[in-house]
């Protein structure tokens, strides 16, 4: 299947990759197929969460895990019953980036994280009650502090502080 993209121009998607968010993405209900286009650059951990029936809307993604390693949050009930969650093993987080001029200021949401269920294929994004996290945790100050907490992450992780933190994003 072709589907055509803002950014990525006319590319070419397997059926069976498509993510159903059936509620849609607050803001954007009724909008419910999406697709993960995931960077080429394995040193770059942004991905798109890109709408197959809207060229124009895509949102720039990230595993929050990468940097901010303690995140932690209970899934609701009602959340693992409506994406039919059997096992944590099954399911992919994600937080939506946001990124403004000033890319030092460069944000995600911890408050709402898309939740993927890569089994049946369904999405949905949580709104976290009560988590203490905020809509605009600033991503390269916790990799600044988590480098400075951990002397050495990962093979690479002077070689990405220094990509992500010179504004090559994608």
């Amino acid at each position: 299947m072709i589907i055509k993209t803002k950014h990525f121009g006319e590319i070419e998607i397997c059926e069976e990759d498509i993510i159903n968010f059936y509620d849609g993405i607050p803001g954007f209900e009724g909008i419910e197929k999406y697709i993960i286009i995931e960077n080429p650059s394995k040193n770059i951990p942004f991905n798109w969460l890109q709408c197959v029936d809207n060229a124009d809307l895509a949102f720039v993604i990230i595993n929050p895990f990468i940097f901010k390693e303690d995140y932690e949050f209970n899934l609701p009930q009602s959340a693992i019953e409506k994406l039919h969650i059997k096992s944590h093993e099954d399911i992919s987080i994600y937080s939506i980036v946001t990124i403004p001029e000033d890319i030092s200021k460069m944000s995600a949401n911890l408050v709402a994280p898309i939740v993927i269920n890569y089994v049946n294929k369904k999405g949905k994004q949580i709104l976290l009650q009560d988590s203490g996290y905020n809509k605009k945790h600033l991503i390269l100050d916790e990799i600044r502090n988590s480098t400075v907490r951990n002397s050495t992450v990962g093979n690479n992780s002077a070689k990405e502080q220094e990509e992500l933190t010179t504004g090559e994003v994608f």
